[in-house]
């Protein structure tokens, strides 16, 4: 997977977003995909052939193998990954569309320079109106698959923890035979590594969630007073 693109494709959208969504970009980036690309994929590299079952009966490893770990860490929270950034892309063919109505409006002013268009182009977009609700729910999204892979995780590998011996007694194992894991302690490390990261993104998903609901609710409780006081002031003048 080439991620150099991913990045691009979210750190593009995430130029719209609040301070909050930096940080989380940040911490996608950091502690999830360089740790993922230039640590976790050398250590679960060779899980397969190192997976040893003391016997030398043909196909037994494997079918022990796919009993116990019936997915890669690896390409789970590579998957994982993924499915957590398309709810960006929700915002992102938002702002497209935006953008694109903006640029049907400058042309209709007369606004056609290439100095016009190019500053639509680089234009921050407000998250307001039907941007925000966008917005809120990739958010929700985000926050959601991120939980679903948790406990998914947790249902595969009870406890996050990478075990090492496994009892095996499939077929064609001749009878139940002890099958032993490459360096599980280092697994376990990065496993909890990764879900702690995991956990911080869901933390940072429900804050800019509140955040951006407390500006909404702020800039309401502002436009509800201004209300009020201008119909006051009226009243006043119309008793005099």
């Amino acid at each position: 997977m080439n991620w150099a693109t991913f990045y691009a494709v979210i750190s593009g959208v995430n130029r719209h977003s609040t301070g909050i969504g930096r940080i989380w970009l940040s911490v996608i980036f950091i502690f999830r995909i360089l740790v993922l690309v230039v640590a976790a994929e050398s250590v679960w590299g060779d899980e397969k052939s190192s997976f040893i079952c003391n016997t030398q009966q043909p196909g037994c490893n494997s079918v022990c193998y796919d009993y116990f770990f019936p997915i890669s860490h690896v390409r789970l929270w590579a998957l994982q990954l993924i499915v957590v950034a398309t709810p960006a892309l929700l915002v992102a063919m938002h702002v497209a569309h935006r953008r694109h109505l903006d640029k049907r409006i400058y042309r209709l002013s007369g606004r056609t320079s290439p100095k016009d268009i190019e500053q639509l182009k680089t234009q921050k977009m407000k998250i307001t109106g039907a941007l925000w609700w966008t917005y809120v729910i990739s958010l929700l999204f985000r926050a959601i698959f991120e939980v679903i892979f948790m406990c998914l995780f947790y249902i595969i590998y009870p406890g996050y923890k990478m075990i090492r011996l496994v009892k095996c007694d499939s077929y064609p194992c001749p009878n139940t035979v002890d099958c032993f894991v490459s360096r599980p302690t280092e697994k376990t490390v990065f496993t909890m590594f990764m879900l702690a990261a995991s956990g911080v993104c869901i933390f940072l998903n429900v804050a800019e969630i509140v955040f951006l609901m407390g500006k909404a609710y702020s800039k309401h409780l502002h436009r509800t007073g201004d209300a009020t006081s201008v119909a006051w002031i009226q009243q006043k003048l119309n008793f005099f």
